[in-house]
């Protein structure tokens, strides 16, 4: 159960970051450089899963992916998909969690970059693909690199929208956390701490590594 538990969390959480990743550096660049009406709303609900219960984020993907949510109801109607309690279903919750992390580390990491250098290379010739990606991108990628690490460290703990969509389902949407607590509720304590060890050092870890890498970037 342990090993099943890692590897499908570690699954779970690698696609979900690929996933906030393409999404947090394109919403990234694009509300720090553009104005548009709504961009207020829009930045508020990018964040929201970040200060929300996650029980209330997994209710509302609950509702809206269920079979008789609006998004549900079309994909189950028109191609026999249903996302809940599934890795889909666990896959997008975590997504949605750490989408906010991602985004936050992407804007500041775009902000950073001084405007004075992406116009000297369009004055040089270089389009706007050539100005983000040889330009802005190499300037904004060690922060964007922290927003990865902290996405996927918030993927692999997230328990409580995961549990609300995807269920306790042993091999097939069991992660980690949720692994944890029932074991822990069956009493299961020899499983339950070998998780929680784990974790506390894969953590640890994380945030280390973490650390070292923005210290060694300030010298």
């Amino acid at each position: 159960m342990i090993s099943k538990a890692i590897i499908l969390s570690l699954k779970i959480a690698s696609i979900s970051t690929v996933i906030t990743l393409i999404i947090g550096v394109f919403l990234g660049r694009v509300l720090t450089r553009y104005d548009f009406k709504g961009k207020g709303v829009l930045e508020v609900l990018l964040v929201l899963p970040m200060v929300l219960p996650p029980s209330v984020t997994g209710y509302g993907l609950l509702i809206l992916l269920g079979r008789n949510g609006i998004v549900g109801r079309f994909f189950y109607d028109y191609f026999g998909i249903s996302f809940l309690f599934d890795w889909k279903s666990a896959i997008l919750a975590a997504t949605i969690v750490s989408l906010p992390l991602m985004f936050q580390s992407c804007k500041t990491a775009f902000l950073s970059v001084n405007p004075v250098l992406e116009n000297a290379a369009r004055t040089l010739g270089a389009n706007e693909r050539d100005v983000f990606w040889k330009v802005a991108f190499p300037i904004a990628w060690p922060s964007i690199i922290s927003g990865i690490v902290l996405s996927f460290s918030r993927a692999i703990g997230e328990f409580g929208a995961t549990l609300m969509v995807a269920g306790n389902i042993p091999g097939k949407t069991q992660t980690i956390p949720i692994a944890i607590y029932f074991a822990s509720d069956a009493g299961d304590y020899a499983t339950a701490n070998t998780l929680v060890l784990i974790v506390v050092s894969f953590s640890f870890c994380v945030i280390y590594g973490l650390n070292h890498f923005m210290k060694k970037r300030e010298f």
